[in-house]
C-alpha cells in the first residue's frame, strides 16, 4: 500500500518546517536559504512560499531585508493546513480497486472503508502542528537515530520516528 505526499506538498511542508524552526528568532528567511537548508529545488521554493502566503500561513516582505515568516506561531498551524495550502485536496480521487475516478454513484466494495481510513489520516494531520514536527525533528537530531536504529516512539508527541529523510531535509 502506498500513501505518499506529492512533490508540491513535500516541498511545502519542508518550507513550512524551516519557517517554524526559525519562528522564535523573528528573522525573515530568504527563499534561497530555505532551498539550501531543506534540500528543495530553488525553483520550487518561491512557488510553495507563495501558496503559504495566499493561505495566510506565512507573510512575506520584499526587498534586501525582506523574506518570509510564519503568520502565526507554529503551535497554531496544522500539517493539514500546510498540505491544503499547497495541494488543493490531499484525499485520493482514485478508486482503490478500479484505478479510475472514484464516483459516489458507482462506488466499489471498499469505498467506505477507504474513505474512513482517509478521514482518520486527515484528522491526524489536522491534529499535528508544525511545532510538533519541529520538536520531533529536534529529538531525532539529538538522539541521532531513525527508524531501524531503535524503532521507538518519539517522547511527548507520541509520533512515530520517521524514516531517514533525504540528505539535508531537516537540518539546522
Amino acid at each position: 500500500m502506498r500513501l505518499e505526499l506529492g512533490r508540491r506538498a513535500d516541498y511545502g511542508i519542508r518550507a513550512a518546517i524551516d519557517l517554524a524552526r526559525h519562528h522564535e528568532d523573528g528573522v525573515r528567511r530568504k527563499a534561497r536559504q530555505i532551498a539550501e537548508e531543506m534540500d528543495v529545488p530553488a525553483t520550487f521554493v518561491p512557488q510553495v512560499l507563495a501558496d503559504l502566503v495566499r493561505a495566510d500561513l506565512a507573510v512575506s516582505l520584499a526587498g534586501p531585508s525582506g523574506g518570509y515568516l510564519l503568520a502565526c506561531p507554529p503551535e497554531e498551524i496544522s500539517l493539514l493546513a500546510v498540505i491544503r495550502a499547497v495541494d488543493d485536496d490531499p484525499s485520493s480521487r482514485v478508486c482503490v480497486l478500479r484505478g479510475g475516478p472514484c464516483r459516489w454513484d458507482d462506488s466499489c466494495a471498499v469505498h467506505e472503508l477507504w474513505a474512513d481510513a482517509q478521514q482518520a489520516m486527515l484528522r491526524r494531520l489536522d491534529e499535528a502542528t508544525l511545532a510538533d514536527v519541529v520538536a520531533a525533528d529536534r529529538v531525532i537530531e539529538q538522539r541521532g537515530s531513525f527508524v531501524g536504529d531503535d524503532g521507538g516512539d518519539l517522547p511527548e508527541q507520541g509520533l512515530e520516528s520517521p524514516k531517514r529523510p533525504p540528505q539535508g531535509l531537516l537540518t539546522t
